[in-house]
């Protein structure tokens, strides 16, 4: 059977793999090990949930608070909330865990079920792997007042957004921003806070009806914000997914700012404050190359992670560093987060240009994007790439061409026979004219063999 787990939680078409007998069976299994006892105190253990506005989302939810509290845990609905929210929540109310159901950038008939331990942490692999393992076994059934309860968590969107307005560096008095919370889980508390930090804001896709959630909008289509902030001569606009959980931004000119220019934008400033932990900011090995030779020029340090923001909060924990993210726009804020949040990263880069008086334009030329192609070669055998020797000597030369201007990095995909040839260099002819050589001897070293009869 393979791992029920993925890089996120477990996820999947609802009621295709995430039916309800699933959601109640995990939040069963869940109960077991995350559910730490407090016999010593007389009180049960406590659960935060949270989703997105997808319409699955509500009989998932059902099943989780009913697997829950059927396993004697006490349970806190925190209704629809972004799913840094949620990881907020568990750790303000001093919960034992927290389950937030949503499928993120996904489309709307997708959804997922993903966990939080105690402080709003997310699960190693080897507590993921011990709640796979329970769910093979009898959960714990507690009778009369061994049931847990369920109750509305009534100030939980209060609470977040409080917590999120005591981040801010500097109020927002006098800047339009155009916010598009992709109908998301945001579409409530994103604009309040805001509005509460003094911007002038203008807000589109936040209008969930339960189906359309990132459809057309948000982070992913970045069409319409651009659009918008024209249209209405803002400062800058923000676009979150569908969890909340990533931001991406747009400039007065309509140009996007992705998660590496912010990353860049937001450690320049914490080091200028004396507040970015030893001078590191952690980013992924997909992060643009300019990153680093911008970060190198302003006296930060880049530790490099493998591709996901599980594996950057690893080495942030690891390290004890505060600041590090993603090119996609999950930005981790560890002085303030335990996980990305999209909310966050908009106020703190709204902020700054609030504080420096300069456009997010002029704040974004702290670096210089170099032109990165990405060719995904499909149909390959992904488990050689490590012995091919001609593919090493193909990417030796195309180093050696490439010089300190650029780089090359070959990704097997982990579940489909597809390699990533992604390439970096000064110019984007070079790019590509480099890119499509290393794809051409993938193809050719790599190829599936055939199988007849």
């Amino acid at each position: 059977m393979s791992r029920l787990f993925g890089t996120d939680g477990v996820r999947g078409l609802a009621n295709g793999l995430l039916t309800a007998e699933l959601a109640m069976n995990l939040a069963q299994a869940a109960a077991v090990v995350l559910g730490h006892d407090r016999s010593t105190s007389g009180t049960r253990p406590r659960a935060v949930v949270a989703r997105d506005p997808r319409a699955s989302g509500e009989f998932i939810a059902a099943a989780v608070e009913a697997g829950l509290s059927s396993s004697g845990i006490d349970v806190y609905d925190a209704g629809v909330l972004p799913t840094p929210a949620a990881a907020y929540l568990v750790a303000d109310l001093d919960a034992d865990f927290g389950v937030m159901i949503s499928a993120s950038h996904n489309p709307a008939p997708d959804n997922g079920i993903k966990f939080f331990a105690r402080g709003g942490q997310k699960l190693p692999d080897d507590v993921e792997n011990a709640i796979e393992e329970q769910m093979g076994k009898e959960p714990q059934r507690p009778v009369g007042s061994g049931v847990g309860r369920i109750q509305r968590f009534s100030d939980a969107e209060d609470r977040y957004i409080v917590h999120l307005l005591q981040t801010l560096p500097h109020r927002l008095d006098g800047l339009k921003v155009v916010l598009d919370c992709a109908h998301g889980a945001a579409s409530g508390c994103s604009p309040q806070v805001f509005k509460d930090a003094g911007a002038d804001v203008i807000v589109i896709g936040a209008e969930p009806d339960g189906h359309n959630i990132n459809d057309g909008v948000g982070s992913t289509h970045l069409g319409p914000l651009k659009a918008a902030v024209l249209k209405h001569g803002a400062d800058l606009g923000i676009a979150h997914d569908g969890d909340a959980d990533r931001c991406l931004a747009v400039d007065h000119e309509g140009t996007e700012v992705d998660g590496d220019q912010i990353m860049a934008i937001l450690a320049v400033a914490l080091k200028a404050s004396g507040k970015l932990i030893d001078d590191v900011l952690v980013a992924t090995v997909m992060s643009n190359l300019g990153l680093k030779i911008a970060l190198r020029q302003a006296g930060i340090t880049i530790r490099e992670t493998g591709v996901g923001d599980r594996y950057v909060l690893e080495e942030m924990r690891d390290g004890g560093y505060n600041l590090g993210g993603e090119q996609s726009g999950h930005v981790i804020f560890a002085d303030y987060a335990t996980t990305g949040d999209g909310v966050l990263t908009g106020l703190q880069i709204a902020a700054q240009v609030a504080l420096t008086g300069r456009t997010l334009k002029q704040l974004a030329t702290v670096m210089t994007k170099l032109p990165q192609v990405l060719i995904n070669v499909k149909g390959v055998d992904r488990t050689r790439v490590a012995s091919s020797n001609a593919l090493a000597q193909a990417v030796v030369l195309a180093e050696a061409e490439l010089g300190d201007n650029g780089r090359v990095l070959l990704r097997p995909s982990g579940t489909e026979p597809v390699v990533r040839v992604m390439v970096e260099a000064g110019d984007e002819a070079t790019a590509n004219s480099i890119a499509e050589r290393l794809a051409q001897v993938v193809r050719t070293e790599l190829a599936l063999e055939l199988v007849t009869d």
